[in-house]
């Protein structure tokens, strides 16, 4: 099993070059983060990631977690791990100094949880959810709410969670029947909640629930749900824990992977109802929650960015020391390391290329969250919003996808030790499938993207980005090197290609929304790969400059140009078929009736 390094020198390469680092530092309220500051905190977090965090993965996968009575034992280093993790301010990197926040870009935030989830995606899920309740607090919690829990929530010594989900209301969150019942000040919340991540644990003094509920005047379906917050345990009026509030941890999930994140079913109100707090009006609940889940989604992106660079690395170096056969069209009778097999080669510069994309996606976006936040020109702002909203979807759905597949082709590189458990790319396979199923399905993020984001806007933000796309050409015509221009015509059809099917859905979807749902998924891949093959070309367009001019190691910007053309010849091809899936698609997928299936 291979040693996590961080890396850090494509972490400043996309910072700089691809999410524009000068113009994020340059909004209002990020003047003093410069250059040295942020290779400072990269510095400090890559040992975070590498010397606290990782040794803890695979100890944290063998051991997981233990439920007695109601009590959750989190596996060895763990508690001690989150204690030094708080203790260095990772927790508070982008929120308000007002609540003990350090202010800081999102950019800079990305990468750094970048580094965190490659190190130990299990344990990262504790601070990603408590960073979601703070944002879902800080905008839509009153005063006296913020006052009490706020700054805990964000140094991250109370931690955060998510309760959405019940046993009979899966992604349907109509179907939520938890009770919040009103008695003076606050509410009694009573039912059941699953799959709630970090729900219990030992590494945090409070948990700090955020659950959706029904009080009972409310109307049915969606348009009926509330959100509470529920402690663990009450503040006394010093502002430290109390007495324990009515909710407990009936049992933890066996899964598949991420096992040292306690995955619990949480039983509120056995006795006389657990406490709780209105956030916000009745009945908008579901609103202020897609504040959390945007959150977390992003962040679930990043998880797949992550786990893929750990699935590279740990492949990299198995194919460099693993010795068998010989090289093709050499005489020599020595055997040669599998790194010399031309199909190890492929299999690892797609593993390299497609993480270098999906980590260029995800901070691309971090930027545009930033510049949507903080930029003094209000149209702007309202721009890098929309886009926001647009690539949300893709960064989760499309980089968790893009995750599951490089870890997959990670445990072929190990050929018959990837499928054994002592060589650790199993592991890394079995964390990142949860990516693509929680914080809403990939095939709702599909559905929401041509629904919410293309269709119900008719298309304006998306031909907005194709636009903004199309405007590279023009660098990459007049560059001379061959490799540019090869990229160059694969973006040039890849971007008609969405052309073509954005127009479709935006023609379709009001008239025939099945049709347009049918071709949702094919859709946000084809985004996802035409957004990456652009941010791919402009990162060999700054490569190729950089080379030209002496400012960056030659073998680093080298293998950044192969990567961005291995990509276009053996990704981006794939967009004119997806095209046709998305406008052509949809007969055959409801052909077919259900008993037929």
């Amino acid at each position: 099993m291979s040693e996590f390094q961080a890396p850090l020198e494509e972490i400043r390469f996309v910072i700089n070059n691809l999410a524009d680092f000068e113009q994020v530092s340059a909004l209002p309220g990020y003047e003093e983060v410069d250059g040295d500051l942020a290779d400072a905190i990269l510095e400090e977090a890559s040992k975070l990631a590498t010397e606290i965090l990782a040794p803890l993965n695979r100890i944290g996968d063998i051991q997981g977690c233990v439920c007695e009575n109601g009590v959750v034992h989190t596996p060895d280093g763990f508690k001690n791990a989150y204690a030094q993790f708080v203790g260095g301010g990772w927790n508070s990197l982008v929120f308000d100094s007002a609540y003990g926040g350090q202010g800081l870009p999102r950019l800079l935030s990305t990468a750094v949880s970048e580094m965190c989830h490659s190190a130990n995606m299990a344990f990262m899920l504790c601070p990603i959810l408590t960073q979601g309740a703070a944002e879902a607090l800080s905008h839509h919690g009153s005063n006296g709410l913020k006052a009490a829990y706020l700054a805990k929530l964000i140094s991250g010594e109370w931690s955060g969670t998510m309760n959405l989900t019940e046993p009979q209301a899966g992604s349907d969150l109509g179907q939520v029947r938890t009770k919040a019942v009103p008695n003076g000040d606050h509410y009694r919340i009573s039912g059941t909640k699953i799959f709630i991540t970090f729900g219990e644990h030992d590494m945090a003094e409070n948990i700090i629930h955020m659950v959706l509920a029904r009080t009972p005047d409310a109307p049915d379906g969606v348009k009926g749900i509330s959100l509470f917050l529920v402690p663990k345990f009450l503040p006394n009026d010093d502002g430290r824990p109390g007495q324990r509030n009515d909710l407990r941890c009936v049992s933890i999930e066996h899964k598949l992977g991420i096992n040292a994140s306690p995955t619990a079913v949480m039983a509120f109100g056995d006795n006389d109802g657990a406490i709780g707090y209105l956030v916000g009006e009745k009945n908008h609940g579901l609103a202020y929650m897609f504040t959390m889940m945007n959150t977390e989604r992003l962040a679930v992106g990043l998880e797949g960015v992550g786990i893929a660079e750990r699935a590279y690395q740990q492949a990299r170096e198995y194919a460099n020391y693993r010795v068998q056969g010989r090289k093709i069209g050499n005489d020599s009778p020595d055997a040669v390391a599998i790194i010399e097999h031309p199909d190890v080669r492929r299999m690892l510069l797609s593993m390299k290329s497609q993480t270098e994309a999906t980590r260029g996606l995800a901070y691309f976006v971090a930027s545009q969250l930033d510049i949507s936040e903080h930029h003094a020109d209000d149209e702007i702002s309202r721009r890098a919003a929309a886009l926001v909203d647009l690539l949300t979807p893709v960064v989760k759905a499309w980089s968790s996808d893009t995750g599951i597949e490089v870890a997959s082709t990670g445990i072929q590189v190990h050929g018959g030790m990837g499928f054994i458990e002592e060589s650790g790319a199993p592991q890394y396979y079995r964390d990142a499938r949860i990516a693509s199923i929680y914080e809403g399905t990939n095939g709702i993020q599909a559905n929401d993207l041509v629904g919410r984001k293309v269709g119900r806007e008719n298309g304006e933000t998306a031909v907005a980005l194709i636009a903004e796309m199309r405007d590279l050409d023009r660098a990459l015509a007049a560059t001379e090197q061959s490799d540019i221009a090869v990229i160059r015509h694969a973006l040039s059809e890849s971007i008609d290609a969405l052309e073509a099917a954005t127009n479709w859905i935006a023609k379709t979807w009001r008239d025939d929304p099945a049709a347009v749902a049918a071709g949702a998924v094919p859709y946000l891949r084809l985004l996802g790969l035409t957004v990456g093959g652009w941010i791919m070309a402009r990162g060999a367009l700054a490569a190729a400059a950089q080379l030209a001019d002496g400012s960056g190691r030659a073998d680093f910007l080298s293998g950044r140009i192969i990567s961005s053309r291995f990509f276009a010849d053996q990704l981006l091809v794939q967009t004119s078929g997806l095209a046709i899936i998305v406008t052509d698609g949809s007969a055959v997928v409801t052909a077919l009736s259900v008993n037929q299936l």
